[in-house]
């Protein structure tokens, strides 16, 4: 019996217990990790222990008790401990071999750091930390696109000092890595985004394109990667151009956010490269506004697991 996918619940108080349900009930197969008084009430579940399958009927709950109810739309600061302990364990088994991959359901970070200190910025630096690895790259991926910030959670005026060329190339590597490794893809085609508008047009719009991307790119292309760019990134994500990469490499957060939430929005996937395991996450927040009431749309979950699966495959895992 292959080793199953772990769902983490998530922030409790948010539309994860509930998408995780109307997953299930889709046919997708996996274990939830977290605390059944927090499922939709009607869910039927059934408890399994670690490493076990997922089966069929009722969905499987591995269990991690919590400490307190999980009101809807409410985040609870006693519950924040719980949250961190159900991505520690699902990490751990995926990385004892009793798990073949780890899929997020959102988390609130503000909500984790007001109530277990949570020192992160995010799911992904804390999977990072929690594999002992230096650094990592979010991809976001839909059938259409493939995007990767190279800086990510930080003001848009702290984005060019950041973006170094250290950055920058590590980014690229990491990234070429994930898609042969992961996607198996043979020879991934990265197209790089400009930093300025018009790529800095030629210096009139800043410089960082000519003194530090242009010729960081000519180096990696002279080692046989085929990247290209950088290029104007307003005319990056059109059907043409799209057709011409396998995945794009943007100088920040909205750069590479914009087009692919706009592209799928309910589809999309958070990815996280360089990783020793496989983890995916659906691309939106714990919508504090919709929860508990039904309403909640679980494609972009269903999405995750489903390339999870796809990755694990493309290791030769089983």
């Amino acid at each position: 019996m292959s080793a199953p996918v772990l769902l983490t619940c998530g922030d409790p108080a948010g539309i994860g217990p509930e998408i995780a349900a109307k997953a299930w009930a889709a046919g997708e197969r996996f274990v939830w990790v977290g605390d059944p008084r927090h499922l939709p009430v009607g869910a039927v579940w059934r408890e399994v222990a670690e490493g076990e399958g997922p089966g069929d009927g009722a969905l499987a709950v591995l269990r991690q008790d919590f400490a307190a109810p999980a009101p809807p739309g409410q985040p609870v600061a006693a519950n924040a401990a719980g949250v961190v302990a159900a991505i520690t364990r699902a990490v751990r088994l995926v990385q004892s071999g009793k798990a073949s991959a780890v899929c997020t359901a959102p988390i609130n970070k503000k909500a984790l750091k007001d109530g277990a200190g949570f020192a992160f910025p995010g799911h992904t630096e804390f999977l990072a930390h929690l594999a002992g690895v230096g650094r990592v790259v979010m991809m976001l991926a839909c059938p259409g696109l493939r995007v990767v910030p190279a800086t990510i959670h930080i003001a848009l005026a702290e984005v060019p000092g950041t973006l170094t060329e250290a950055l920058l190339e590590a980014t690229i590597r990491i990234t070429r890595a994930g898609l042969i490794r992961d996607f198996g893809i043979a020879a991934p085609r990265i197209a790089v985004a400009g930093l300025n508008p018009h790529a800095g047009e030629g210096g009139a719009m800043g410089w960082e394109e000519e003194r530090m991307m242009k010729p960081l790119l000519a180096r990696l292309k002279a080692e046989g990667l085929a990247v290209t760019g950088p290029w104007p990134a307003d005319t990056m994500f059109h059907a043409g151009a799209r057709a011409g990469y396998d995945v794009a490499v943007c100088a920040y957060h909205d750069q590479a956010l914009i087009p692919i939430k706009t592209i799928d929005f309910a589809g999309g996937v958070n990815v996280t490269l360089g990783l020793p395991f496989v983890r995916t996450s659906p691309d939106h927040g714990t919508a504090y506004d919709i929860a508990g009431k039904g309403v909640a749309d679980p494609s972009s979950l269903i999405a995750a697991l489903r390339m999870a699966r796809e990755m694990v495959a493309a290791r030769g895992w089983k």
